[in-house]
């Protein structure tokens, strides 16, 4: 069993930066991949980014991709979702997730465990 904890979420103006952090309990978290979701009010779920057990491979939605950085610190349990340049539309809840086997990282369907999520608003 894996329980994870969202935290760094705030309000923060258009073109802040702000980072995200999933702490995971559980002795096996090294071996997990790791993503970020979020979901707007009135929208579905959608994929963020995500990273292997390895750190070998990372993906990205189109949305973000050069202004956010997943990472994670396998000696921490933790991993991070670091948002630069951050817009209006990155409004959303911000859900943690980790999949125990394979690398499917754009699939909801696919993780195992997910966080209780972190409020991020960006103000225009």
């Amino acid at each position: 069993q894996v329980q994870l904890v969202e935290s760094g979420g705030g309000l923060v103006q258009a073109g802040g930066s702000l980072r995200l952090s999933c702490a995971a309990s559980g002795r096996t978290f090294s071996s997990y991949t790791m993503a970020w979701f979020r979901q707007a009010p009135g929208k579905e779920r959608e994929f963020v980014a995500a990273i292997s057990w390895s750190r070998d491979s990372t993906a990205y939605a189109d949305s973000v991709k050069g202004r956010f950085t997943i990472s994670r610190d396998n000696a921490k349990n933790t991993a991070y979702l670091q948002m630069n340049s951050l817009k209006p539309e990155d409004t959303a809840v911000y859900y943690c997730a980790a999949d125990q086997a394979g690398w499917s990282p754009r699939k909801p369907a696919t993780y195992d465990y997910w966080g209780q999520g972190t409020q991020v608003t960006v103000s225009s």
